[in-house]
């Protein structure tokens, strides 16, 4: 068995640990597949944490409080090296029913679902870093909750690849991975030339497919084709920050069809424009954290699951999405203890 396919295998320990969700199992599995002094990178206000019983204590155990039903559901499971080590990378929903308020988020007694995508780098068989985006916003919204301005492209449950092949099981094959690795790598370098030669010079039309899908946090939202994701995303993004740079180490790897990229931060960029998010252009430095998944299909980029800790985003430059969120629902939220 290659290493690749092995380190799949101890990352579904944990998947199945979450799948079926009883908190003893969950907490001996990450005991047993977390290294004691694992780093752990989660979004804000999640932020970073130490070893496998703060994952627990910190993330999951709350969760599980709130949706005492948890489900994970995986869609793309995938696994590959970069110059820091291997990785294995994740994309799915958890899925519960919201019985008890969650990070003040009021319980909506419905079923609701939070896009992750979660990447763990593995040394010796066990997992010894941890990146992952929980989108805490797509939550928020089922609760009628969210207190910022209207996403410009569709909030909807992002599918999963249209191929149904993102769990990725064969063994691992480096011809396929290099080649969708290069057509992303190409993409990438080629968006770069918009500062000098505006957007046409980015090419777009010789990496992308024509019915291509980019399925956006939410706050963003997703689009479809060209045409929608540079009106609905690539240009209020750009126009709001043109000086955007890499920041960081950006984390590639790919198996098969799947290119992943993860990096918490690995984009710096200063806010000096309008349209983005209805963020003031009062020419903030932020970072970005931005974690994706492109699938690619006959030479092209058909499919790419992005999330973006927006979260943090507001956060640093001064806006505490919590406390307005506290402000909109104060009528749902649960009162505090007197103590």
């Amino acid at each position: 068995m290659d290493i690749h396919q092995h380190n799949k295998q101890i990352v579904g320990k944990f998947r199945a640990a979450l799948y079926d969700c009883q908190e003893a199992i969950l907490q001996a599995q990450l005991q047993e597949i977390f290294a004691p002094d694992c780093q752990i990178h989660l979004a804000h206000p999640l932020g970073d944490l130490r070893g496998p019983m703060a994952l627990y204590q910190k993330a999951y155990h709350p969760l599980i409080v709130a949706l005492p039903d948890l489900e994970r559901r995986d869609f793309i499971a995938m696994a590959g090296s970069s110059q820091t080590g291997n990785w294995v990378g994740c994309c799915g929903y958890y899925v519960g029913v919201f019985e008890h308020s969650w990070l003040d988020i009021p319980a909506t007694l419905h079923p609701v679902a939070m896009r992750y995508h979660e990447f763990f780098r593995i040394e010796g068989d066990q997992i010894v870093e941890m990146q992952a985006i929980w989108d805490i916003p797509q939550v928020m919204m089922q609760a009628t909750a969210w207190p910022m301005p209207a996403s410009l492209g569709v909030e909807w449950l992002v599918p999963a690849p249209a191929t149904q092949d993102g769990i990725i099981t064969t063994p691992y094959n480096e011809k396929n991975a290099n080649a969708s690795l290069q057509l992303v790598s190409g993409m990438l370098a080629s968006l770069q030339n918009y500062a000098e030669h505006g957007v046409e010079a980015m090419n777009l039309d010789h990496y992308w497919h024509p019915k291509c899908s980019w399925y956006g946090p939410a706050g963003i939202g997703s689009n479809r084709r060209i045409s929608g994701f540079r009106h609905w995303h690539q240009q209020p993004f750009l126009n709001a920050m043109p000086d955007r740079t890499v920041e960081g180490e950006s984390i590639f790897f790919a198996d098969e069809n799947y290119v992943a990229v993860t990096g918490m931060p690995n984009m710096r960029a200063t806010i000096s424009g309008n349209g983005w998010m209805g963020i003031a252009p009062a020419n903030q430095e932020i970072t970005l954290s931005s974690l994706d998944f492109w699938r690619c299909e006959n030479g092209k980029i058909r499919e790419n699951w992005v999330l973006v800790d927006l979260l943090d985003v507001y956060h640093q430059i001064g806006v505490d999405v919590f406390a307005r969120m506290r402000e909109l629902t104060a009528a749902r939220q649960t009162p505090k203890p007197q103590v």
